[in-house]
């Protein structure tokens, strides 16, 4: 596929969500892109009954009486992917891997984003940065986000989930709508993902493919896994083997969830291969 064909695939996708939301009368397609949050606006004195929390000891300190803060709302959304481009999501059938789904996702996404005339950006990552687009407005910007995320290719082959949400914490200022799509298979992100749960507001695309979850009875066969570069020998026609992989990825996929829902975060399940838009328009609609 090249970007002209993803593009368009790209956009028939959007179509689709949006016909499908429209023809549910569930909200409206923009609810995903609202503005999340509140923006200083100016100052007044204290008056009884005001929120103590909005005081700005700063000014106030001045000796010339109290103030408080005030706020408007934002209207202008920024939309930030974050997405997981190691060799894990190489895994998939008939080049319906992972990383693809990811893209399309991602890239529905951003154009939807354009419509709503927010502020767009973007880094791919493994164990660094492999590509970064900060945030900007405009059409103009909005494709060519669209473009770098398809021709992204990644240098390296491990995981650093921590790295990548450190750097998007580091990054994104003011509370953004902040999408993190990845496989999630790494160690010790928690803590880093609950923080950008509280800072901003968080939607989780959680990929992952049939053939990790069912690995056909093939007998002793060597496994290699791409990000360590290191080849096991493993005996896949074993009840015991099945069971672990299979609840490995059970756990992941839901002590993810649970973490979200606590967090009050959205999880989304991707599978490879499959037919991302009820999932999407699931989330568009739980987002009203």
């Amino acid at each position: 596929m090249d970007i002209k064909a993803f593009l368009t695939h790209v956009v028939k996708l959007e179509i689709r969500i949006r016909k499908a939301i429209n023809t549910q009368m569930h909200g409206n397609f923009s609810s995903v892109f609202k503005g999340s949050g509140l923006e200083f606006s100016d100052l007044r004195q204290y008056h009884y009954g005001d929120d103590v929390r909005h005081i700005d000891w700063n000014t106030s300190s001045k000796g010339h009486g109290t103030f408080v803060k005030l706020f408007k709302e934002e209207k202008e959304q920024t939309v930030f992917f974050l997405i997981d481009v190691s060799a894990s999501g190489s895994v998939g059938r008939s080049g319906n891997s992972k990383m693809k789904t990811l893209k399309e996702v991602a890239g529905v996404l951003a154009f939807a984003a354009i419509q709503e005339a927010s502020h767009l950006g973007f880094v791919c990552f493994s164990d660094k940065n492999e590509k970064y687009m900060p945030p900007a407005m405009g059409k103009k910007h909005g494709y060519k986000v669209i473009s770098e995320l398809f021709r992204v290719e990644p240098e390296n082959t491990a995981t650093d989930l921590k790295a990548g949400l450190t750097f998007a914490l580091q990054t994104l200022k003011r509370k953004s709508l902040l999408f993190v799509l990845s496989d999630f298979i790494d160690e010790g992100y928690t803590d880093l993902l609950r923080a950008a749960a509280l800072k901003h507001d968080l939607v989780v695309l959680h990929a992952m493919d049939q053939q990790e979850i069912q690995l056909p009875s093939m007998g002793i066969i060597p496994i290699y896994d791409p990000e360590r570069k290191r080849t096991t020998w493993v005996n896949t026609s074993t009840r015991g083997f099945k069971n672990l992989l299979q609840q490995q990825i059970k756990n992941r996929g839901g002590e993810l969830k649970e973490l979200c829902k606590k967090w009050h975060a959205d999880y989304v399940e991707l599978h490879s291969g499959e037919d991302f838009v009820p999932a999407l328009v699931k989330l568009f609609n739980a987002r009203r």
